[in-house]
């Protein structure tokens, strides 16, 4: 009788069982892409901050992003 009572639960469509197992699949997922996302926000964060106060590092930014020079540079862009 028990064997049918968990049978039931686990295998008949649409019981909570699968429902609670996926949903929390799905969270774990989410939860992964969360981090993900916090870790990339840090590394952006980072960035914003070496390129508002190291002058250094803004124009090495601006030169390979822009192509910007300074007058009497010579700029070769090499494309892939």
């Amino acid at each position: 009788m028990t064997c049918i009572f968990v049978f039931i639960m686990f295998f008949k469509p649409g019981t909570n069982v699968i429902r609670w197992i996926r949903s929390g699949m799905e969270i774990h997922r989410q939860e992964k892409q969360i981090r993900m996302y916090n870790e990339e926000i840090d590394r952006m964060e980072h960035r914003i901050k070496m390129l508002t106060s190291d002058r250094d590092t803004l124009e090495e930014f601006a030169r390979e992003e822009f192509y910007f020079a300074e007058p009497g540079d010579d700029v070769y862009i090499i494309e892939p």
